[in-house]
């Protein structure tokens, strides 16, 4: 992880986060508004129906999350992501599709996004992705670690152990170290023996700094599928 990722994460976690939606579905937009109308971590302060009317306003925009649906009317939501890299703070992308379908999700991480969301999408599923940008910069529901984890499964085992592997698809869902434990009929300190092995293996110390650099990984496949 970068200084500059540390900053950035940092950031996120002290300050409310101002987030920005872009979805042309405007009947979900009243919904998106009363998500947030009791939520003190994170602060809507525009929807767009388009790539382009978001760009048009960006100039006076000082967004930390956008959270873009995949198919929008002109610039997808995918190809929008080069555009929303160039502003003058790169804000976190979380895309929202109505489909989990690998090569969607393979083209979003390609462009650069950090996160991938399924709709249709209640407010603990929605909020718990803000959480996971928020805390880890990385947002990813079990369905799509699946998917991913599947599409490059058998590369990762020339790095990881089966258990390493089983441990580390637990990892990036979620899954505390006790819960991993239960979860695999093995102790606690096994799977602290595991995370050690995973860790010294990415080259970070942290819970944090290893599903980034999973993420990595995971982009890194994709790029090679």
């Amino acid at each position: 992880m970068t200084k500059s990722d540390d900053q950035n994460l940092t950031h996120m976690e002290t300050n409310t986060l101002k987030i920005t939606i872009i979805d042309n579905d405007e009947k979900l937009h009243p919904l998106y508004r009363f998500y947030f109308s009791d939520e003190s971590r994170y602060e809507l302060i525009e929807i767009h129906t388009s790539v382009n009317k978001f760009l048009s306003h960006s100039a006076r925009n000082d967004t930390d999350i956008i959270v873009s649906e995949v198919d929008l009317n002109g610039i997808s939501g995918i190809d929008g992501i080069p555009y929303f890299n160039k502003l003058n703070k790169a804000p976190k992308v979380l895309m929202t599709s109505q489909t989990s379908d690998f090569k969607i999700i393979k083209e979003a991480f390609k462009k650069g996004a950090d996160g991938f969301l399924t709709k249709p999408l209640t407010k603990t599923r929605f909020f718990n992705a803000l959480d996971e940008l928020r805390q880890h910069g990385v947002a990813l529901e079990h369905d799509v670690v699946k998917k991913i984890i599947h599409s490059f499964q058998i590369k990762t085992l020339e790095r990881f152990s089966k258990k390493e592997n089983q441990i580390i698809g637990l990892l990036t869902q979620g899954y505390t170290y006790k819960m991993i434990a239960d979860r695999l009929f093995v102790t606690p300190s096994a799977v602290n023996f595991h995370i050690q092995n995973i860790y010294v293996k990415l080259n970070v110390n942290s819970k944090g700094e290893a599903l980034k650099k999973l993420q990595e990984l995971e982009v890194r496949q994709l790029n090679a599928a």
